[in-house]
């Protein structure tokens, strides 16, 4: 991957509108790129590639301006997540997370506590890992004195070696009280496994964590006031914008591998020796196929831009947030979800129905593509958005908010 990029960023000015940090993380993934294929096939750890999103700027992308960040909002996060998953569908995801676990301190924490991370994370360049899994057992949390010290396990930890800081949460013992705390990535019992060994999404650092004894004050407890929780409707807008981040790299990553196979299309396929045309690029079910991936993808990017407006107007004004404006949305982004979901699987399977045979060589990389999707959309069951969608329809049903809706 060429340096030559990030040392320029360096003499720039930092982009100072939404256009000019999408463009911005067009650049990285043009350098990305270069050589995904490979990457993907190597499996590494993706350090160089955290560093380029350093570099570049796109980590403190949703830092406050005061202090050296970007200063934008979600709706321009969603769109810089999509570009970088166009050549880079994991580093894409590592993006939108640490957005997210970024964020989470805004999400639940009282105004010192996210003004104090956010000139931080601005400050040190963080980058932010979750070990926030909760199909698993819940982490402990016990008190010792003015210390919380959370143990257990997390299956899935999304960052974990490449990240700077980690979210962790569990339960208060004896109590059902949910803590968030941010905790330095290299505290002491905070071990990574390097047991991420999927299909799909090979560079996320996806693996399990063992939480053993890790100590944080009180007072980094996440909306705890003396202990005592602070809540707010605006905390449980958690999995919406969770599920707009996973809608963002599943397009980015549908985007990408048409462009990918368009390129190919034009450059090395052939053309169907019966079909009496010279070029692929003529033959009209090439034409067809290419026009109609397009359209399915273009319509569904509108749909999750609406959806991404709406909800920054619930972010604006997080102490407005009511229990039926927060579901109303929800059953929005659970539509886009089931739409991205379908439109990026068809998208990144039936391009080598225009691409032929010799497309599918590993060295061409294709597949990367379909397996990202097929991998991360497994997240959480697609048929249940729909639900949430089809009995707000026909009876008004609004979902209530759990850790998947």
């Amino acid at each position: 991957m060429s340096t030559a990029a990030p040392t320029q960023w360096k003499t720039l000015p930092a982009p100072d509108s939404p256009a000019a940090w999408i463009e911005r993380a067009a650049e990285v993934a043009a350098l990305l790129a270069t050589d995904a294929a490979a990457r993907d096939k190597a499996g590494a750890t993706p350090y160089t590639e955290i560093q380029l999103l350093k570099d570049s700027g796109l980590v403190t992308l949703l830092g406050p301006a005061e202090h050296g960040g970007g200063g934008q909002d979600w709706t321009t996060a969603y769109r810089v997540i999509r570009e970088v998953a166009k050549a880079d569908g994991s580093i894409g995801q590592l993006l939108g997370y640490h957005y997210l676990w970024n964020w989470a301190a805004r999400l639940v924490g009282t105004r010192e506590q996210w003004e104090h991370v956010e000139a931080e994370a601005v400050r040190h360049t963080w980058f932010f890992g979750g070990a926030v899994n909760p199909r698993d057992s819940d982490v402990v949390v016990t008190e010792d004195g003015d210390d919380l010290v959370f143990t257990g396990a997390k299956t899935f930890s999304t960052g974990s070696k490449v990240s700077d800081v980690t979210v962790l949460e569990g339960v208060l013992e004896g109590t059902d009280r949910h803590i968030f705390a941010i905790v330095p990535s290299d505290s002491p019992g905070l071990t990574f496994h390097d047991d991420w060994d999927n299909i799909g999404q090979r560079l996320t650092e996806s693996g399990g964590v063992t939480i053993d004894g890790v100590r944080t004050p009180w007072a980094s407890a996440a909306s705890y006031v003396d202990k005592e929780f602070r809540p707010r409707v605006y905390n449980t807008l958690n999995v919406p914008t969770i599920q707009l981040v996973f809608i963002s790299f599943y397009l980015g990553i549908a985007a990408g591998a048409l462009e990918t196979a368009a390129t190919y299309t034009r450059t090395k396929a052939r053309s169907w020796l019966h079909g009496g045309y010279d070029q692929a690029v003529d033959e009209p079910y090439v034409i067809d196929t290419y026009g109609d991936l397009t359209a399915k993808l273009w319509a569904v990017e509108a749909l999750a831009d609406a959806v991404a407006a709406e909800g920054q107007k619930l972010h604006d004004a997080p102490d407005e947030v009511t229990e039926q404006s927060r579901a109303a949305f929800e059953v929005r982004v659970a539509a886009a979800k089931a739409r991205a979901t379908e439109v990026a699987l068809e998208v990144t399977s039936r391009i080598f129905e225009v691409t032929g045979a010799r497309a599918t060589a590993s060295a061409e990389g294709l597949d990367r593509f379909w397996r990202n999707v097929r991998t991360h959309t497994l997240h959480d069951p697609v048929a249940y958005k729909r639900r949430e969608v089809g009995r707000h329809v026909l009876t008004g049903e609004l979902p209530e908010p759990t850790w998947y809706s």
